[in-house]
C-alpha cells in the first residue's frame, strides 16, 4: 500500500512513524512516495493512489473518487503561505507570479485576489530563484521556503491576511489533507485512517526523537531549529484529528470556490468523511 506525500518537513514528520516501523498493520507493507503537491493533485485526478495527499482546494475536484480523511492535516493561524517580492520592487496590475499549482489552495485564494495577474504555475522548489532571478515579479512560496526564503526578498502580503478578508471571520486557513479511495472497502478505509492517526499521534508523542532521525537521515531540508519551528506550524496538535473549526473552515474554504467559480457545486465536508461510526456498531 502506497502512501504519497509531499517531501516537505511536516508531512515526513507526520508518515515516517510508518516508515520507520513504529506503527503497524498486520498483512499490509506500506511504501512511502514523496512528490510535489501538484503532482500529488493531478494524480488524485487520475486516481493513481490508494492513500494520498491532496491541497484542501482540488478536494470538490475528486469527491466522488475519494473519501477526505480526517487526520494528517496542516491549517494556518495567523501564517501561511507568503506572497514574496524583491526587495523595494513595487507590483503593478498586472504583474507576473509563480504559484506552486493550479489546484493548491493558495493559488485559488490568490486568484480570488489578484484576477488580472499574470501566473506561471513551477515546482514550489523553483519559486524563489524564479523571484530572485527576475523571470517573475513575484511568486507564492509554500512549504519550509515561509521562513528561509533569500535575504534579497520580502513579503507583499500573507495569504493569512488575503484569506480572513475572503472568508469573513477569523477562522484557520485549510492548506492540505489527505484522502482515500473510496472504492477500498469501509473496513480497510476506517482501519487505514486510524493508521494514519496514529502514526501523527505517535510523531507528536515523540518529536524530539523523530526529529533527530529524520535530520540524521538528511530527510527534511532544513535545520534542527527551523525543522522545529516548522513542525510546531503545520504538524502540530491539530494535525491529528480535525477538529470542528477546522471542518468549518474547510467549508467556507467550498464556499469560496464556489462563489468564484471553482467549483460546480458547493458541498458539505461532513458529507464525504470516513463513517467511522459503522465500525463502531461492528465492534458493538
Amino acid at each position: 500500500m502506497v502512501i504519497a506525500h509531499s517531501p516537505d518537513a511536516d508531512d515526513i514528520f507526520m508518515y515516517y512513524a510508518i516508515k520507520f516501523g513504529w506503527i503497524t498493520m498486520k498483512g499490509v507493507q506500506f511504501d512511502n512516495r514523496a512528490l510535489d503537491i501538484e503532482t500529488l493533485n493531478e494524480e488524485a485526478l487520475k486516481g493513481t493512489y490508494d492513500i494520498t495527499a491532496i491541497s484542501f482546494a482540488l478536494y470538490p475536484h475528486i469527491k466522488e473518487e475519494y473519501a477526505l480523511l480526517k487526520t494528517a492535516v496542516s491549517f494556518g493561524e495567523g501564517y501561511g503561505p507568503k506572497l514574496i517580492k524583491r526587495k523595494g520592487m513595487r507590483l503593478k496590475r498586472h504583474f507576473s507570479v509563480a504559484l506552486s499549482g493550479k489546484y493548491t489552495t493558495n493559488a485559488m485564494l490568490f486568484r480570488m485576489a489578484y484576477p488580472e495577474a499574470r501566473i506561471t504555475y513551477m515546482n514550489f522548489l523553483e519559486i524563489e530563484e524564479a523571484i530572485v532571478t527576475g523571470r517573475v515579479d513575484a511568486g507564492v512560496l509554500i512549504h519550509e521556503s515561509i521562513l528561509t526564503f533569500h535575504d534579497d526578498l520580502e513579503v507583499e502580503r500573507e495569504m493569512w491576511d488575503i484569506w480572513q478578508e475572503l472568508a469573513g471571520s477569523d477562522v484557520p486557513l485549510p492548506l492540505g489533507g489527505m484522502a482515500l479511495r473510496r472504492s477500498l472497502p469501509l473496513t480497510k478505509a476506517i482501519a487505514y485512517e486510524q493508521l494514519l492517526i496514529d502514526a501523527v499521534t505517535i510523531a507528536r508523542a515523540h518529536k524530539e526523537r523523530l526529529s533527530s532521525m529524520l535530520m540524521e537521515r538528511n530527510l527534511v531540508r532544513i535545520d534542527a531549529a527551523t525543522l522545529e519551528t516548522y513542525l510546531e506550524l503545520y504538524a502540530n496538535d491539530d494535525s491529528i484529528a480535525l477538529s470542528d473549526i477546522q471542518l468549518h473552515a474547510i467549508n467556507r474554504l467550498f464556499e469560496l470556490g464556489h462563489e468564484h467559480g471553482f467549483y460546480d457545486e458547493c458541498i458539505d465536508i461532513n458529507d464525504y468523511l470516513i463513517p467511522n461510526e459503522y465500525g463502531e456498531l461492528r465492534r458493538g
